[in-house]
């Protein structure tokens, strides 16, 4: 009896996780450059019985969600006609350079911008001499525009270094690297539109696909799919929240007759 609440009490909660994913696509539909997550599920502990007629018969204590594998087609792309969109058609990802964290992460989102960055002069940098007073003028920053997101994360070139923007000059070609691994399995979510690597990505090389300008990639979310899928997903939240019930209460009447 344990063990039919144990099952139903498991399925409830890996239909929940199921659902949180199918959520997370919902809600990002609408996103450049998102790729949509599909909940993969395991076998608990499992084996074969012998039926009745000697048939050998799956017994299981149900499945876990053991990750959220990520869908990496590519669903066609958006002309926005903006200066800093940027899209990749092919393999590969942007890299974008975290300062704050000195991290690399990688995305297809190629809604960029030109940023202001104001470069700390060199600890070796000399002052100048004021030739009136004779004072000294201590070096001042210099400014910098680069290619960045929206959250000061800059984006590299092919050789891995900054881009910079001449902002007299906006429309110049850019050199913006595409960097690609050959096993996409595993990598972690960043946030809703970035990537981490993990080791077992392998090398990191530049990667085949071409950057096209004034256009972005467009969520390969299907709408229409997930909320399919997140019927199917209550569906079978309520049949094992059911199962549950019906336990407790065939165990609620065992004990009252052992009353």
């Amino acid at each position: 009896m344990n063990m039919s609440f144990y099952t139903g009490a498991v399925g409830a909660w890996q239909q929940q996780q199921r659902m949180n994913v199918q959520a997370n696509n919902i809600a990002n539909v609408n996103n450049y450059g998102y790729k949509a997550e599909r909940a993969t599920f395991h076998h608990l502990m499992y084996g074969n019985v012998t039926g009745i007629d000697q048939e050998r018969l799956p017994k299981g204590t149900g499945t876990k969600m053991v990750k959220a594998s990520v869908d990496y087609e590519t669903n066609g792309y958006a002309d926005t006609g903006r200066l800093f969109d940027f899209a990749i058609q092919g393999d590969g990802f942007f890299a974008l350079y975290d300062l704050a964290s000195e991290t690399t992460s990688f995305t297809r989102d190629g809604a960029f911008m030109m940023a202001r960055f104001e470069i700390p002069p060199d600890e070796d940098a000399e002052p100048e001499i004021e030739p009136v007073t004779g004072e000294e003028i201590p070096p001042e920053n210099t400014i910098e525009w680069r290619l960045s997101d929206n959250e000061g994360r800059c984006v590299l070139d092919r050789m891995g270094n900054f881009i910079v923007i001449d902002p007299d000059n906006r429309e110049a070609d850019l050199d913006i690297g595409v960097f690609d691994y050959r096993i996409y399995d595993g990598m972690l979510h960043a946030d809703s539109g970035r990537f981490s690597p993990i080791d077992k990505n392998g090398d990191l090389y530049l990667g085949t696909g071409t950057v096209k300008r004034r256009m972005l990639e467009l969520s390969n979310v299907d709408l229409a799919q997930e909320l399919v899928k997140v019927i199917e997903s209550q569906r079978a939240y309520s049949y094992a929240l059911r199962m549950v019930q019906t336990t407790d209460e065939i165990e609620q009447t065992i004990n009252g007759l052992s009353n």
